[in-house]
């Protein structure tokens, strides 16, 4: 006589990805119910485009300036900070380590408190074309690579704010500590001043401006070393700022893997 025996079902959380999704459906949950969080998230990265009220109805120069605006808010408040703050509170209150005694991994956690904030940043850059568009900006020349950098920019400053939190003593302190990436954030931006050429090669080699290019690249078709192309063109000339985010997110992996705590400090 045989047996036979059912093998065990496995439900979507049981799965990491089912875990990490869950996660995060709790994570998204808290921030629409924070109202200063969707401000900060929402309505702030988009305030730049404002400025093209007062700008002349297609003008590209004031448009790439703004749009490079926007996204560079949208991942530094909804993604960076939020996920600073959201990291360092929730391992002061230790939640991070009463959830590390269960199924879930180190990284199914983190990657749930990062993907809310990265969803609103893409959602935040799509409508930005759209409020662009309807004050006479053109559409992005290559709209999927668009889409990748801001992604690829969401991750690397999603591991900054990881790497951030391990030397941020509280959510007060975050404020202070998250300083050196904006800075550096915002010094990108400004690759177009008149810096000397040492200067401006290592600028050209920071996170904002990495994101300045690519969004410069793929929504006008400005060219990093000068000039415009094509949609063809834009896959070629987005290989090195998309080689500066990589390199910047393998280093804050790297130094978040060694110094984060998941213990509150002492």
């Amino acid at each position: 006589m045989t047996t036979t025996t059912t093998p065990p079902t496995t439900t979507p959380t049981t799965t990491p990805l089912g875990r990490t999704l869950a996660l995060a459906r709790v994570n998204a949950l808290l921030m629409t119910r924070n109202r200063l969080t969707l401000f900060y998230g929402v309505v702030l990265p988009l305030a730049p485009l404002l400025f093209l009220l007062s700008a002349p109805r297609g003008d590209e120069a004031a448009g790439a300036q703004a749009a490079t605006t926007v996204v560079l808010f949208a991942l530094i408040f909804p993604v960076y900070y939020n996920v600073l703050s959201l990291v360092v509170t929730r391992r002061d209150e230790l939640v991070l380590k009463r959830l590390r005694t269960g199924e879930t991994r180190d990284s199914e956690q983190l990657l749930a408190i990062a993907l809310p904030g990265c969803a609103v940043a893409l959602v935040v850059s799509v409508l930005a074309v759209a409020v662009g568009a309807a004050l006479g900006q053109p559409l992005p020349v290559n709209p999927l690579l668009h889409v990748v950098g801001v992604l690829a920019a969401c991750g690397l400053f999603a591991t900054l704010a990881v790497w951030t939190a391990a030397w941020t003593r509280n959510a007060e302190a975050a404020q202070l500590t998250s300083m050196p990436v904006i800075l550096l954030a915002a010094l990108g931006s400004m690759r177009s001043a008149p810096f000397p050429d040492a200067v401006a090669r290592l600028v050209d080699l920071t996170p904002g401006a990495a994101v300045d290019m690519l969004v410069r690249l793929t929504w006008y078709g400005e060219h990093p070393d000068g000039g415009t192309t094509g949609l063809a063109g834009t896959w070629a000339a987005a290989l090195p700022p998309l080689a500066v985010l990589v390199a910047w997110a393998g280093l804050a992996l790297w130094l978040a893997r060694r110094s984060l705590r998941w213990e509150p400090r002492a």
